[in-house]
């Protein structure tokens, strides 16, 4: 399949859709065909603005894009709870999906999409997982698996947003929380990184606001229990009064390591992503790590290997079933403890 380009639609043009336009439509290997969404008004604006040189058709519809000769891959930038009615007919009319998390809204149609799946393997699909094709954190499981910092003992994870965007925010929360929407990253990188099993967790949240959509939380934590013993957790809020925090730490019987985006560094941002990586014997050591924080045109790639090459991806549609469905029973046990079900 050497020289091939591949027509890609991409469906929801809102914060990650555009993510997802803004880094692959330069490519020479990729064409977008078309940007679909409901506000078709949008859908022009980024069919116009991420044209690459050719002219790009847009609409409010998918199914009259998904059924083209010219387009191989579609993107699924949509809310969760389109996702599976997407997949399904992306693969009667046999195009290949990259979907982004969280899978479904619930995990009963998680289990009919992990199906649907299964029972088409000439259709590749990958879980938008962007993490796994991030450098920052491919070098941190290097460091980790050589035993730099000797046995892994304590992860410690946050991902607090002071909001800004309320309106995005608040359609974010009617459609699922933040532990469900970012949390399924952060249990499958603990997995990915240290090579460990998670054997206990549970869940725990609070409303910070009490004006949010109803039935909603903007507050929760997932504590984790590995199987060597080591304890990590992960929080995450979205909230007007919360202070935004990107917390990203791994202890262990030799030292500890925290990785620290660009974006996030007080100096040498030019530098690149970093890792500050600390030693039981005194030594400190900063590791400046090149690449984008979402590097949307490799993930994209990892789906194109899948597809030329058979190959199961990363993360595997297990791997990401197995994240999903302990964040989703995290999330029902904050919502019986709000009293929310």
């Amino acid at each position: 399949m050497e020289n091939k380009v591949y027509g890609v639609v991409v469906i929801g043009c809102g914060y990650i859709g555009e993510e997802h336009l803004h880094d692959i439509c330069f490519h020479e290997n990729i064409r977008v065909v078309a940007t679909v969404d409901y506000n078709v008004e949008l859908a022009c604006a980024m069919a116009r603005k991420y044209s690459g040189g050719h002219h790009v058709l847009y609409g409010s519809d998918y199914h009259e894009f998904i059924t083209r000769d010219d387009v191989d891959i579609v993107i699924v930038a949509t809310y969760a709870n389109t996702h599976f009615q997407i997949l399904r007919d992306c693969i009667r009319a046999g195009k290949h999906v990259l979907c982004e998390k969280p899978i479904a809204p619930t995990y009963e149609e998680s289990e009919e999409f992990y199906h649907t799946v299964k029972e088409h393997p000439e259709v590749r699909v990958l879980i938008a997982h962007i993490l796994r094709h991030n450098t920052l954190y491919q070098k941190a499981g290097e460091l980790i698996q050589a035993g730099v910092i000797g046995d892994v003992r304590l992860i410690r994870m946050a991902q607090n947003h002071h909001i800004l965007n309320r309106p995005r925010y608040m359609n974010l929360l009617s459609a699922c929380s933040p532990i469900v929407d970012c949390g399924v990253h952060y249990v499958d990188v603990i997995r990915w990184l240290t090579g460990l099993e998670i054997v206990e967790f549970s869940g725990k949240g609070a409303i910070i606001d009490p004006t949010i959509p109803e039935g909603a939380y903007d507050y929760g934590m997932i504590q984790m229990r590995l199987s060597n013993g080591a304890m990590a957790y992960y929080e995450a809020s979205w909230a007007s009064t919360i202070e935004t925090e990107n917390l990203k730490e791994f202890v262990g019987t030799k030292g500890r390591m925290r990785l620290i985006l660009a974006e996030n560094r007080g100096l040498f941002r030019e530098e690149g992503n970093l890792i500050e990586l600390f030693t039981n014997d005194g030594g400190r050591q900063q590791i400046n790590v090149e690449g984008e924080y979402k590097d949307m045109y490799a993930q994209l790639c990892c789906l194109i290997n899948m597809i030329e090459t058979g190959s199961d991806g990363t993360p595997t549609l297990e791997d990401a079933m197995l994240a999903f469905r302990m964040v989703t029973d995290c999330d029902k046990m904050v919502r019986e403890q709000l009293g929310l079900l």
